[in-house]
């Protein structure tokens, strides 16, 4: 049986920067896909983990716009692990009642992976629990760029009036539409940027980086995390009466 979200006062929305693979193999004397394999298992153990902590919304950054940079081995290898694992999580993923959802550009993505894409999307619509998003191919800029775009071809044939749009316009046209803001947003492997990952809608996120590899970063480091951000005191600009 899946397990029911607890109602808790954390985050609702944790998004994460999966970062170390790469590092986590080297430090072994294996090739960085190996690190990123093994990432891709710590994935299943956090999303397993959101249920008892309260988070209702698990957005994580698997590939961006400009990881194409990489060697072609590697994204060869990066592309041939998404379709391996969209293949062999689906049916688990809906047994777990997680809804799953993919953002960015899938334009350059190449056909079976999209159609793969396409289908666990459809197989988990309806499904109730956790809300997965997989940002694939995504980078915050070329986000808003795209969108920017949509609402200008809106204002172009009328359907919408410039002096209509402000700031709640925008996001009604990002890909992440139907999702909350991230309350809370981690970094693994001791980096401090945020990577071109979110950059509208974590306009107020709280950030924790962390030193852990992503291969390393257990259930119990994510939930520590989670229950910290509750001790917090955000103010959004204003200040404590």
């Amino acid at each position: 049986m899946p397990k029911p979200i607890r109602d808790c006062a954390g985050p609702r929305h944790v998004a994460i920067i999966m970062d170390g693979n790469g590092r986590w193999a080297q430090g072994r004397g294996r090739p960085r896909l190996f690190g990123h394999h093994a990432g891709a298992k710590r994935v299943r153990e956090i999303v397993e983990a959101c249920p008892d902590v309260g988070v209702r919304y698990l957005t994580i950054f698997a590939f961006s716009t400009e990881n194409w940079k990489r060697t072609q081995n590697e994204v060869a290898g990066l592309m041939s692990l998404f379709r391996r694992y969209i293949t062999k999580e689906a049916k688990a993923l809906r047994a777990e009642n997680v809804r799953v959802r993919f953002i960015g550009d899938r334009l350059r993505l190449d056909d079976k992976l999209v159609t793969l894409m396409d289908e666990l999307e459809l197989m988990t619509a309806d499904c109730t629990g956790v809300n997965l998003t997989i940002a694939l191919n995504y980078g915050g800029r070329d986000e808003v760029a795209r969108a920017t775009r949509r609402l200008a071809q809106d204002v172009a044939e009328g359907r919408l009036k410039p002096e209509d749009v402000g700031e709640e316009t925008l996001p009604k046209y990002l890909d992440t539409c139907v999702l909350p803001d991230p309350d809370l947003v981690i970094r693994t492997s001791g980096e401090a940027r945020i990577s071109n990952f979110l950059l509208w809608q974590s306009a107020y996120a709280e950030y924790e980086f962390v030193d852990t590899l992503w291969p390393d970063f257990t259930d119990t480091e994510f939930s520590g995390l989670v229950r910290a951000y509750g001790r917090r005191e955000r103010r959004y600009g204003g200040v404590k009466a």
